[in-house]
């Protein structure tokens, strides 16, 4: 009877050590394999070689998830202070172009793990009303970031605001401003889309474009219509240049951005002296949108809003050539001035 009992327990002995070697040896299997597949993990590889200028990976984590929810104004204070982020000033705004792709460029630079963009445009330098409420104002409108990110703001109305220049210099006189400029004849026929959409869409009347942008007693080029003075883009600089050096701005070619985004954008990242990290695989041509799209990851992905890529109206011919000409010889200026050319007709 001893024996047998003795023999069980031998048994039971030999079954349970054998499972804890088979676990043991699983879990040494398993990493081992975890081990090999670290170097392959899709969001450390974004980031390159780990250094002192590493961009943690819980900005990403934050940029997507919880940066919303403070943007939102669903975080606590105390939250806010123990993720260490910041309300930051903008150390490079979008002035312009209207109609040139501000928000499209806005967009695809929020690809950048170490860019914040704000949501809404704010229209403190060109808003004599929002101004008088004071730069803290202006950065408590800022979305939360990290201390070692740039906050980007856009908009568009202040590159015509004669005002701007000096009220922005005043802020920051080292800030890093970027221009978003089309084919000026393109631009102005794009401004009057929008404009003549708002007014249909409220059931209003409004002139051709050939009526706006032609003055009918001299039949000359009407400068005094807003969406052609706005393409006058070397009159606008020049205020500018004033007081910053032409170093100071990157001019970035809209037509280009639609069709080949990419090498624009690098040359963004560039400019703002980031570490490049947005490449084809953030963005992919949507067929039936007509433009690119934005992939922020493997669930998360971006197209523009549907008022993008508004269909022209047909404008006379005529007319289009004379506004070619018109712009002609501040197109060649603007291009001597920044140092950029653009196949401009």
């Amino acid at each position: 009877m001893l024996f047998k009992q003795q023999a069980l327990l031998r048994q039971k002995l030999f079954v349970l050590g054998s499972l804890a070697i088979g676990s043991l040896l699983y879990l040494v299997a398993r990493v081992g394999s975890l081990d090999r597949l670290q170097p392959l993990c899709p969001i450390d590889g974004r980031f390159g070689p780990r250094g002192q200028d590493e961009i943690p990976l819980r900005a990403l984590q934050f940029k997507r998830g919880l940066l919303h929810e403070f943007r939102k104004g669903n975080a606590t204070k105390e939250q806010i202070r123990l993720h260490n982020l910041v309300q930051q000033l903008p150390k490079a705004i979008i002035i312009g172009v209207r109609k040139g792709g501000t928000r499209a460029l806005l967009e695809m630079l929020n690809l950048h793990p170490a860019v914040v963009k704000a949501s809404q445009e704010i229209h403190f330098f060109d808003n004599d009303e929002n101004y008088a409420k004071g730069i803290e104002w202006y950065r408590k409108k800022m979305p939360f970031s990290y201390p070692h990110q740039i906050t980007i703001e856009k908009s568009p109305a202040y590159f015509i605001t004669e005002e701007v220049p000096e009220r922005i210099y005043k802020m920051n006189s080292s800030i890093k401003l970027l221009i978003i400029v089309r084919e000026p004849t393109t631009r102005a026929i794009s401004d009057y889309t929008q404009v003549l959409e708002g007014k249909e869409r409220k059931n209003k009347t409004y002139y051709k474009f050939e009526k706006l942008a032609i003055d009918p007693n001299t039949c000359e080029v009407n400068t005094k219509y807003k969406a052609v003075r706005t393409s006058i883009y070397t009159k606008h600089l020049e205020r500018w240049l004033k007081y910053f050096p032409i170093e100071q701005f990157h001019i970035v070619d809209g037509d280009r951005l639609i069709t080949e985004p990419l090498p624009e954008l690098q040359l963004v990242e560039k400019f703002l002296n980031l570490p490049p990290r947005i490449s084809q695989y953030n963005l992919y041509f949507n067929a039936t949108r007509g433009f690119y799209c934005l992939r922020f990851n493997i669930v998360f992905n971006k197209c523009l809003a549907g008022s993008k890529g508004r269909i022209h109206p047909e404008v006379d011919t005529s007319v289009v050539t004379k506004l070619r000409k018109f712009f002609h010889p501040f197109n060649q200026k603007f291009y001597q001035i920044t140092g950029r050319t653009f196949n401009w007709p």
